[in-house]
């Protein structure tokens, strides 16, 4: 996938434009970590908003302290960019390595997940600065047609649903990818581009035009194990390989999109909330009851009612597992009630089923309401 650079600009609008990813005018937060995807974001965005194709900007650093004085340095060479391109900067640090040890969980999903609270709490102070609504906002990553090819393959080694093969959105809630259509070895070249053409660049102590960093390159690390030994290999069969599979992810997108729309009108016709306050709406937390009617909804459309349901159920940025949908779906059998069935999943919630439909809740909730019975 070969962009021409001076292009680039153009080809990210147009991606923005076609995907609905910003209005002119909406509030925008650039994730910058330093690296070559990011800073040419970086440099992209100011492009965009001198010319009026993008509002008010600000720049998201977060220092995860997993690298010393290389992470130290990322966030000296983004403070140089930030000051350069005179968009403002939000800075904060957090000790990802503490805190995953205290949790006991993964690192790159903590390191995610407090990536994104903190791009949360910062475009809020944002839209708030610009008086603009918080729904206009955008945060904007740099994610390439790259980091869509990996996500594609890194998907098919562990397992995932239908929709889940067409990899990185577009536009998932605020959160806005407009360099998906392009690669990472575009956006190097248009830093490049920049600076060949005696633009104002950003150089580190080394004179390097971003930072590298060097666990991109650890294969015992899942995406860069991929990046290097799966799709490396792939592309020695089709060099061509990035716009493939994107057409074919787009593809794959159409065609979830659509199940999507089924669902939406399916969902509010079988799912009804245990617990729903007139003045602040259900609380997802105590449960759902699926009727009976589910039992008659094509398997493809049932399992993503169960998939959206228990999504919202479980504590934000949980994964739902396949082995929870099915242990729902199996409340069902050949289109009736399985009344009687009884199963235990993820997060410790209860399956129940009885004719009145297929009823999920917490499990102390659920014996509870055994107790009182007998």
């Amino acid at each position: 996938m070969t962009v021409d650079a001076k292009a680039m600009p153009d080809r990210v609008a147009a991606c923005i434009d076609a995907h609905g990813l910003a209005q002119p005018d909406a509030p925008v937060l650039l994730m910058v970590s330093g690296g070559s995807d990011s800073t040419a974001l970086a440099y992209l965005a100011a492009d965009l908003h001198r010319r009026e194709r993008l509002g008010p900007l600000a720049m998201l650093h977060v220092n995860h302290r997993l690298r010393g004085v290389d992470s130290d340095g990322d966030a000296v060479f983004v403070a140089r960019l930030s000051e350069l391109l005179s968009i403002p900067l939000f800075n904060c640090e957090i000790d990802v390595g503490a805190l995953t040890r205290e949790e006991g969980g993964n690192l790159e999903a903590v390191a995610r997940r407090e990536r994104y609270a903190a791009a949360s709490e910062a475009l809020k102070s944002l839209c708030m600065h610009e008086a603009r609504p918080l729904a206009q906002g955008r945060i904007f990553t740099a994610h390439t047609a790259d980091d869509r090819v990996e996500t594609f393959y890194m998907r098919s080694i562990v397992g995932t649903g239908p929709g889940g093969f067409r990899s990185m959105r577009y536009l998932n809630g605020r959160i806005a990818r407009p360099c998906l259509d392009v690669g990472r070895d575009d956006l190097r070249a248009y830093v490049r581009f920049l600076a060949s053409a005696g633009e104002r660049v950003v150089r580190d102590e080394e004179g390097a035009l971003w930072r590298e960093d060097a666990t991109n390159a650890h294969t015992d690390r899942f995406r860069a194990y991929v990046r290097h030994e799966v799709v490396s290999r792939a592309k020695e069969r089709n060099p061509q390989l990035a716009q493939t599979l994107v057409r074919t992810m787009n593809l794959i997108a159409d065609e979830d999109d659509y199940l999507n729309g089924q669902v939406d009108r399916l969902f509010d016709n079988v799912v009804s909330w245990i617990a729903v306050d007139e003045a602040n709406g259900p609380d997802f937390g105590a449960g759902f009851v699926l009727s009976p009617e589910m039992g008659k909804a094509h398997p493809a459309l049932g399992r993503r009612v169960a998939v959206r349901a228990l999504g919202l159920m479980l504590p934000e940025g949980a994964r739902v597992e396949a082995a929870s949908v099915e242990s729902v779906l199996a409340g069902y059998a050949d289109g009736r009630m399985n009344s009687g069935y009884v199963s235990n999943i993820q997060g410790n919630l209860a399956v129940s089923a009885n004719k009145r439909g297929v009823r999920v809740e917490p499990m102390a909730a659920f014996r509870t309401r055994r107790n009182k019975k007998s």
